[in-house]
């Protein structure tokens, strides 16, 4: 049996994908989201009870299948997170929280397979010039290039530690994600 409901949540978590995805600190968000066999089943959306949208995703028996969107208060997508059985498993991609106008800079690009780190990760500084370049295999870094912010190419050990900063930043704004999520999910008593 399928049940579609839409329920009001406290945000109460300090959550702040670096202001791009934080409501009012005690600000209320709408599930809107269905439940099978006491499961999240099907479209997920989060919203603000304004009505814009923070999050769009599905649900299959309880897990998160293909791309979870993301957008911050101004309507601007912010990240795109795909999954696979609950794991990441796709191009995963953040943009910088605040621009000007138009479409907000790319922050980061990485390629997963299977809940790990597999193939390119690009990493770009707020005013769109590269930052960094690297391949993974199996979430293991094989390969570093990255640029100074005045564009000067690092030396190779420079680039890995860059890079691998950029990765542990990327991966807790993911987790920062991953947690609105799962404290937003559909009532599925």
């Amino acid at each position: 049996m399928v049940v579609a409901h839409a329920q009001l949540i406290t945000l109460g978590l300090g959550l702040a994908f670096s202001g791009a995805l934080a409501a009012a600190p005690d600000a209320t968000l709408v599930v809107d989201g269905s439940c099978r066999d006491g499961a999240a089943q099907g479209r997920y959306e989060l919203r603000t009870t304004a009505g814009s949208l923070r999050v769009a995703g599905a649900f299959n028996h309880g897990s998160r299948t293909g791309s979870f969107i993301f957008w911050n208060d101004g309507g601007n997508r912010v990240a795109h997170v795909p999954y696979d059985e609950d794991v990441r498993n796709g191009t995963l991609a953040t943009w910088y929280d605040a621009s000007a106008a138009g479409e907000l800079p790319r922050r980061d690009e990485s390629a997963w397979r299977r809940g790990a780190r597999e193939g390119s990760t690009r990493t770009w500084y707020r005013d769109g010039r590269r930052r960094s370049e690297a391949e993974f295999a199996k979430g293991i870094l094989v390969m570093a290039t990255a640029w100074s912010d005045a564009g000067a190419k690092l030396p190779e050990q420079a680039a890995r530690e860059l890079v691998l900063r950029d990765v542990a930043a990327a991966d807790a704004r993911y987790e920062q994600l991953e947690l609105l999520v799962r404290g937003h999910l559909p009532q599925c008593d």
